[in-house]
């Protein structure tokens, strides 16, 4: 939620003054506006105060400046469309979820799935690894695809994507140059 500089600059000295607080829980952007707005009123700050005003506005900028490169998007998108097909399997197989185990396991693998898919997108780094290592797993039950391409060759195909999409994501997130430190 952003905040509207021209409601405070209308507060009072008072009111603009629980804005600076460090106990206070307004957002960083609000405690910058209303440290400006009594600045200009004249209000002078203490040492104290401006240290706590200051790496308020820091973390501010610095979320700001987390800039997430095109490719976890990519990776991200892939990853909801691999969950997808996963629901497509599910719809396509119902009969096998026949239990509660079943369906536990079936939605767990779902939130596994959507979950890594979100926090690719917010461009966190270690996720690489985790499906990396999760997929090199999941390489003991390659020959199940096998045998489903086989035996019903809609849910091989869906499974294959599947492969394809993940594989696809895992190489898209291992050529995110690492960020430049300054």
């Amino acid at each position: 939620m952003s905040t509207n500089r021209n409601i405070l600059e209308k507060m009072s000295d008072q009111e603009l003054e629980r804005y600076i607080k460090p106990e206070s829980r307004f957002t960083p952007d609000a405690v910058k506006y209303a440290s400006e707005i009594l600045q200009s009123r004249g209000r002078v700050f203490s040492a104290e105060e401006k240290k706590w005003i200051n790496s308020s506005i820091s973390t501010t900028q610095s979320r700001k400046e987390i800039i997430i490169h095109p490719n976890h998007t990519k990776a991200a998108n892939l990853m909801y469309l691999s969950g997808a097909l996963s629901i497509g399997n599910m719809i396509w197989v119902y009969e096998s979820l026949n239990s509660p185990s079943s369906i536990a396991t079936a939605i767990a693998i779902l939130a596994f799935i959507f979950g890594m898919g979100y926090l690719a997108g917010k461009g966190i780094d270690w996720v690489k690894y985790v499906l990396l290592i999760t997929f090199l797993i999941g390489l003991i039950g390659i020959q199940s695809i096998y045998f489903n391409l086989l035996s019903d060759p809609v849910l091989g195909i869906l499974n294959i994507a599947q492969t394809i999409l993940q594989i696809w994501a895992i190489i898209l997130l291992f050529q995110v140059p690492k960020p430049q430190t300054l």
